[in-house]
């Protein structure tokens, strides 16, 4: 056994630290034959000292102490990464509650070693003063991808997650990503530097492309197993890197470590349609999603037109007709329970009026999808004693989640029980685990009855966007996000089937939802300056629109020109023309943001 006052007094920093590692070898020669059957196809990695060199027949690169500090096309010879020196960031990083960041490095004391494991494999062993990690490099010699999992951990509880950042990238090149359902802006924008997206409420799906004259590089993780992640774009020094995270689940309070998720890089040549389309690939084989493809009726792609909040005036019926086919118009249609907007879920029963409304709209041939909610519930309701352990929790602070307004203010979810159970009329809604099969039962049972009742082929379920790693994440062995996704389904599948529409659209909601209610960049209710310039990348629509079309949200009457952007640029996003409506006569005497939709309509 080592004595400690002598290790203490003689093996400072690094090199303590590399006593306690296997000592690295001398680099290796690179093992580069061809992949069977595929030929030109190879890939190696080779370590010299703390160098680490990766070549696939795709790319060439060069990694330092866990930074990726050069990336090369090798048909190209173009270099997309370039850090010259030391990158000025820690490649590898412990994340706490509250957004707290802990370099995993050597900023203080210890050390960084890098070990081959095979032809195609290494790892980077991280001893730092706050915490410990690895992180692995691969080359799959198929697709000539660089394969990279990180991993760190600590003593200290309240781990939230590990990420790994990417430096020195070229200041030309954009990133195209799924956030609110495209875009595609340099990476110094004000409206994307140094911000943070989580898996998959705002990050809709688990890739990030980097888009050059010519081409570029991605980074995305094939997931199925519904793990948490995010992506940070840039910092407030430096806009030109991003960060990975793999996140732990909840509750973190005792927890020491994370990691345990792939990140793939590779080049390629053209756009960024080129990415897109081999990530929904993947996709469409990692969920079989060709089943679900084959299943959707028809009618969904002949839609042309719809109407969100659409006011439930059988004059409303008349104008559309006038003007287009009602078998291509769907009509999102909230008020038509014997109960208020958003009080009393799940509680589904409809008033005359909205029996009326709805039997007219069947009548003439319109798509008739009255509104629903996936998870928010009223806790007046008799059902909130059956369900009330199995609200979402927030992660950081164990806060209940959900809502309640009153005079237009937002007031968050009361923590005092009684005060939950007196303000149905504050429109105090929380949360249910989607996990949960008692819910799903009877939510479920709640949606059929008023199907049945309304002789409903369509529904639209609310919220169903909002689901992320909570306190409380796993609930019947699934999170938020896997039990959103059976929630779904489940409403698919009652009855004789139902076409389900939803809000927000991502690569899980996709899965079930025929319709999306999609949300502008950041803009929800008002639209933030520079809107416009999130416009024109259809990304999601690339990815989902074969199983799910999206429709505008809210202030699409094109009563000003800022009406008139949100309704262009859901349009540019791939959306079906879209209109929110007062009156038939917002249709029968249209303003020129109307008028446009119905054109682009017939």
């Amino acid at each position: 056994m080592i004595n400690r006052r002598h290790f203490l007094r003689t093996a400072g920093g690094a090199t303590a630290l590399a006593a306690l590692s296997t000592r690295t070898p001398a680099a290796e020669e690179p093992v580069t034959g061809p992949v069977s059957g595929q030929p030109g196809r190879f890939a190696a990695v080779t370590v010299d000292g703390e160098r680490l060199r990766i070549e696939t027949h795709t790319l060439s690169a060069e990694m330092t102490k866990g930074a990726l500090t050069s990336l090369r096309s090798r048909s190209t010879g173009e270099e997309l990464i370039r850090v010259p020196g030391q990158p000025g960031g820690a490649a590898l990083e412990l994340i706490y509650r509250g957004d707290e960041i802990v370099r995993v490095d050597e900023s203080k004391f210890g050390g960084i070693t890098t070990h081959p494991l095979s032809p195609h494999r290494a790892e980077i062993v991280f001893h730092s003063w706050d915490g410990d990690g690895v992180v692995v490099v691969g080359a799959d010699p198929e697709s000539g991808d660089i394969l990279i999992e990180p991993s760190a951990c600590s003593s200290r509880p309240g781990v939230r997650g590990c990420r790994w950042n990417l430096f020195g990238l070229r200041p030309d090149l954009e990133l195209v990503a799924p956030f609110f359902q495209g875009i595609k802006l340099k990476l110094d924008d004000a409206l994307i530097r140094n911000t943070h997206w989580a898996w998959p409420f705002f990050w809709e799906a688990g890739l990030a492309i980097l888009q050059g004259p010519g081409g570029g590089f991605w980074v995305r993780t094939q997931d199925d197993r519904y793990r948490y992640k995010a992506i940070q774009v840039g910092s407030s020094a430096d806009p030109h890197r991003l960060g990975f995270d793999t996140e732990a689940y909840g509750p973190i309070d005792q927890n020491l470590g994370a990691g345990g998720l792939v990140w793939r890089l590779n080049v390629f040549q053209g756009d960024w349609t080129v990415p897109a389309g081999q990530y929904r690939d993947w996709l469409w084989q990692a969920y079989d999603l060709q089943r679900d493809e084959a299943a959707r009726p028809s009618w969904i792609h002949d839609v042309r037109f719809a109407v969100s909040w659409c006011p439930g005036a059988p004059e409303i019926l008349e104008a559309l007709a006038r003007r287009l086919d009602p078998k291509r118009v769907l009509i999102h249609y909230p008020n038509w329970r014997t109960d208020p907007y958003d009080e009393n879920y799940p509680a589904y029963v409809a008033s005359d009026a909205g029996k009326e409304f709805v039997a007219k709209g069947h009548a003439m041939g319109f798509r008739m999808m009255p509104h629903f909610n996936a998870i928010d519930m009223d806790p007046s309701h008799p059902a909130y004693a059956y369900l009330r352990d199995f609200q979402y929790r927030g992660i950081d602070r164990q806060d209940l989640r959900g809502w309640s307004w009153h005079q237009g203010r937002g007031l968050g979810v009361p923590e005092s029980n009684a005060s939950r159970d007196r303000n149905r009329d504050k429109k105090v809604m929380v949360k249910i685990h989607p996990g949960l099969g008692l819910w799903r039962s009877i939510l479920g049972r709640n949606i059929l009855e008023a199907a049945r009742d309304l002789s409903l082929e369509t529904v639209f379920i609310d919220v169903t966007l909002v689901s992320h790693n909570l306190h409380n994440s796993l609930v019947d062995g699934m999170t938020s996000t896997e039990g959103m996704n059976r929630l779904i389904r489940h409403v698919a599948g009652l009855g004789s089937g139902l076409v389900v529409g939803g809000e927000g659209l991502n690569e899980i909601t996709m899965q079930g939802q025929s319709f999306a209610q999609a949300h502008l960049f950041k803009s929800w209710q008002q639209s933030i300056d520079g809107l416009e310039r999130t416009g024109g990348c259809d990304l999601n629509h690339r990815l989902f629109g074969r199983l799910c079309r999206t429709i505008g949200y809210s202030g699409l009457g094109g009563r000003d020109d800022g009406e008139a952007l949100r309704m262009r640029m859901h349009v540019e996003h791939g959306a079906i023309p879209t209109v929110t409506i007062r009156s038939a006569a917002d249709l029968d005497n249209p303003n020129p943001a109307v008028r446009r939709m119905l054109e682009l309509a017939g």
